[in-house]
C-alpha cells in the first residue's frame, strides 16, 4: 500500500502537541525573518544576539497557544473558527512580547535579564508574519491533504444555490468531507449586490446568469439548493428552471433536521415532488392537546392506514392511559405495532377487527373504557367504490354508524371522524357515502352527550393508492405516466400535517362541527407528472411520455372543500375553519339512513338510488348512475 493510499484511508489525526511544536517552530522562524526585514536583510552586530531571545520566544509562544487552544483544531478540517483561534494566539504572544520590552525599557529591570531589549517595530512585523504564516500553513496543509485523498477520482462540478450562511455551511461540509467527489464551481444567488463577489475563493453568479450555455461552459452536473426557510413557491420556481437544464437538483434539509446541529453530506438529497407540493409545515403548539389525551383511553379505527397510523404515532407522544389500534389489515397493523414498540410506546393494544362486525365492535367497547375515538377506517378509492356501491355502504355508512352508535351508547367523550373533500357536492359513490356519514354524525349529535366531530380535507402525499406513488412506479417501469385529464386539479397535504390538524380540530370541537382545513392552492396533476419526470432525471416527452386516459367513473376535474350552500367560520387556528352547513331534517334523514343500512339488496342501481334520496346534491359524473339524476 502506497503512502498516499495510507493517508487517504487514515482515520488517525495529528497529535495537538505536534501541532503546538510546529507552531512554536514557525514563531521562532518569523522572529528571525522579522529582524531581517527590519534591518533590510543586512547583518549587524546586534543580529548576533538574536539566539538569546529564542528561549523567551519558545516559553511565551507555548503559554499563548496553550491558553487559546489553537493547537487543538484538526488541521485537515481547518475553518474560520480555527483561523480566529490562531489569530488570538498570535495576538496574545505579541502582547506579552511587547509588555516585556516595555517593562525592560521603562521600569528599569534590565538587570534582571528577562529579555534583551529589542525594537517594538520588529515585534509588530513578527505579529503580522505570525498571523499570515500560521493561518496560511493550516489552509495549505488542508489543501494538500484534500488533493491527496481525492486522488484520481472523477470530480462532479456543482453550484451551490444560496450565498448566505446556509450556503457557506454547505460549502464547508462538502470541502471537509474526504469522500466528497464534488468540485464547487461557485455560488448562485438572487441578490444582485453579491454578483461577482467571492466566498472562500468561489465566485457568486446571479440566478439569471444560469442558462444552458452557462451549464455547458462550466460542465455543471448538479446544483444544491441551500436556502433555509425557503418558500415552497420559490422552491417550485427554482426547480422548474433548473430541471430543464439537464442537471440534478438537490436540497439541503432544514437546520432542525441536521444531526446534532451539524450538516452531514449524506443529508443533501435530490429534490422530490413532495418537497415541491409540501407547504410550510404547520406547527401545532397547543397545550390543550396534553390535557386532551392525559390518562385517556383512545381508540383508532383504520389504524393501519396512512392517516390512522400517523394519528397513532402522534398520539403516542402524549401521556395517554391506553391506545387501541384497530384494523382488519393484518400485515400493515403488525408493522404499526412494531413501530410503536421500537419507539418504546407502552400501554397500547392491537386489535384485528372489521368495523362491519357489529358483535365484535360491541365487545371492544364493552371490554375497554374508551374516552376518545378517531375513526379513520373507510373505503376511499373512487373507481373501486363506483363499481362496488354495496361494499362502500357497508363500510363507510354501516360500519361508521355502528361505531357512532356504540360511542353514543357508551357515552364516549369524543368521536372524531376523518372525512374527505369528495363528500362536498359528491359526484361518486365514495364521496356520497362519506357525506351520508357526515350527516349521521350531525343528527346523532342532537340527542347525544358524546361530541361528534368531523374533519374534512383533500389528498395526502404518499398515502396508499395516491397519485405520487403511482407515478413513481410508472417512472421506474419506464412510463408512460397516466393522467385522467390534462386539466384535472387536486389539493395536497402531507400526512403529518393533516394528522396534526385532525388532533387540533378534535381538541377544539364541541360536537356537531365539520372542520375544514386550509389546503393551500390546488395543483394540476399533469404538471405534477411533468415535474416528477424531470426530477427523476428524464426528459418529457423524449424519455417518458404522459398518457391521457380519460376521467374515471365518478371522478371530478377539481375537488371542493365546501359546497355552494356552505360558508365557514374561523377558529383560533388560522388553518382550521368550521363549515356552516344547511339545516337538516334529521328525523327524515335518519330514517332513510337506517333504511339504507338495513338494505339486503345488492343491486348497485337500487343502492345508489337510495343514497341520492338522502343527498339531493349527489350528481353522478362519468358514471353509469347518471341515469338516476
Amino acid at each position: 500500500m502506497s503512502i498516499i493510499t495510507k493517508i487517504r484511508n487514515s482515520k488517525i489525526y495529528t497529535s495537538p502537541w505536534i501541532v503546538l511544536a510546529i507552531d512554536i517552530a514557525i514563531i521562532v522562524q518569523t522572529f528571525f525573518i522579522a529582524n531581517l526585514i527590519f534591518y533590510n536583510f543586512k547583518l549587524s552586530l546586534y543580529n548576533s544576539h538574536l539566539f538569546h531571545h529564542v528561549p523567551f520566544i519558545i516559553v511565551f509562544s507555548f503559554i499563548s497557544i496553550l491558553i487559546i487552544g489553537s493547537h487543538k483544531g484538526i488541521v485537515r478540517h481547518t475553518g474560520i473558527n480555527d483561523a480566529i483561534n490562531v489569530f488570538l494566539a498570535a495576538t496574545l504572544f505579541s502582547f506579552l512580547s511587547i509588555l516585556i520590552v516595555y517593562i525592560n525599557r521603562n521600569l528599569g529591570v534590565n538587570r534582571v535579564k528577562l529579555f534583551i531589549p529589542t525594537s517594538i517595530s520588529i515585534l509588530l512585523i513578527q505579529y503580522l508574519l505570525n498571523i499570515i504564516v500560521l493561518i496560511a500553513s493550516r489552509f495549505i496543509f488542508k489543501q494538500i491533504y484534500q488533493r491527496l485523498i481525492s486522488g484520481k477520482k472523477s470530480r462532479i462540478n456543482i453550484l451551490i444555490y444560496g450565498a448566505g450562511d446556509s450556503g457557506l455551511i454547505t460549502y464547508a461540509t462538502i470541502s471537509n468531507d474526504k469522500n466528497s467527489r464534488y468540485n464547487i464551481v461557485g455560488f448562485i444567488d438572487d441578490n444582485t449586490s453579491k454578483k461577482g463577489k467571492q466566498f472562500n475563493g468561489k465566485k457568486v453568479f446571479l440566478s439569471t446568469d444560469i442558462d444552458t450555455r452557462f451549464i455547458e461552459k462550466y460542465h455543471i452536473e448538479e446544483i444544491i439548493i441551500s436556502i433555509q426557510n425557503i418558500k415552497t413557491l420559490r422552491l417550485l420556481e427554482i426547480s422548474d428552471k433548473l430541471v430543464t437544464q439537464n442537471v440534478k437538483v438537490k436540497i439541503v434539509p432544514p437546520v432542525e433536521k441536521w444531526i446534532d446541529g451539524d450538516l452531514n453530506l449524506n443529508q443533501i438529497k435530490e429534490v422530490i415532488i413532495e418537497d415541491l407540493l409540501e407547504r410550510s409545515p404547520i406547527k401545532v403548539e397547543n397545550p390543550l392537546l396534553k390535557k386532551e389525551f392525559l390518562n385517556k383511553t383512545i381508540l383508532i379505527t383504520g389504524a393501519a392506514g396512512s392517516i390512522g397510523s400517523e394519528i397513532a404515532n402522534q398520539i403516542s407522544k402524549y401521556n395517554f392511559k391506553q391506545l387501541l389500534i384497530l384494523d382488519q389489515a393484518e400485515s400493515p397493523l403488525y408493522n404499526l405495532q412494531q413501530d410503536l414498540k421500537r419507539n418504546n410506546v407502552l400501554n397500547f393494544t392491537t386489535i384485528i377487527s372489521d368495523i362491519r362486525n357489529k358483535e365484535r365492535m360491541e365487545s371492544v367497547f364493552n371490554n375497554f373504557d374508551i374516552d376518545i375515538v378517531f375513526h379513520a377506517a373507510a373505503y376511499k378509492h373512487v373507481p373501486l367504490m363506483e363499481a362496488n356501491p354495496y361494499e362502500a355502504v357497508k363500510v363507510n355508512i354501516v360500519g361508521t354508524k355502528y361505531i357512532m352508535d356504540l360511542s353514543n351508547l357508551h357515552k364516549i367523550e369524543k368521536f372524531v371522524m376523518i372525512s374527505t373533500d369528495k363528500a362536498v357536492n359528491p359526484t361518486n359513490v365514495m364521496g356520497a357515502t362519506k357525506r351520508v356519514a357526515e350527516i349521521y354524525a350531525k343528527c346523532i349529535q342532537e340527542k347525544s352527550n358524546t361530541k361528534f366531530i368531523t374533519t374534512r380535507f383533500g389528498n395526502v402525499l404518499g398515502s396508499n393508492g395516491s397519485v405520487i406513488p403511482l407515478f413513481k412506479k410508472q417512472i421506474k417501469q419506464g412510463g408512460p405516466l397516466t393522467v385522467t385529464h390534462k386539466d384535472i386539479t387536486r389539493y395536497f397535504m402531507t400526512i403529518p400535517e393533516a394528522c396534526r390538524l385532525v388532533l387540533e380540530a378534535g381538541a377544539m370541537g364541541n360536537g356537531g362541527e365539520i372542520f375544514v382545513f386550509d389546503m393551500g392552492e390546488s395543483v394540476k396533476i399533469f404538471e405534477v407528472a411533468k415535474k416528477m419526470i424531470h426530477l427523476s432525471g428524464f426528459k418529457y416527452p423524449e424519455d417518458i411520455a404522459i398518457k391521457i386516459i380519460g376521467l374515471r367513473p365518478g371522478e371530478k376535474l377539481y375537488e371542493e372543500l365546501l359546497s355552494n350552500k356552505e360558508d365557514t367560520l374561523p377558529t383560533y387556528h388560522n388553518k382550521i375553519m368550521i363549515a356552516k352547513v344547511k339545516d337538516i331534517d334529521c328525523s327524515k334523514i335518519t330514517s332513510k339512513i337506517n333504511s339504507l343500512s338495513k338494505l339486503k339488496e345488492k343491486s348497485s342501481t337500487k343502492i345508489v338510488f337510495q343514497i341520492k334520496a338522502i343527498i339531493p346534491e349527489y350528481i353522478s359524473k362519468n358514471s353509469e348512475f347518471e341515469k338516476l339524476d
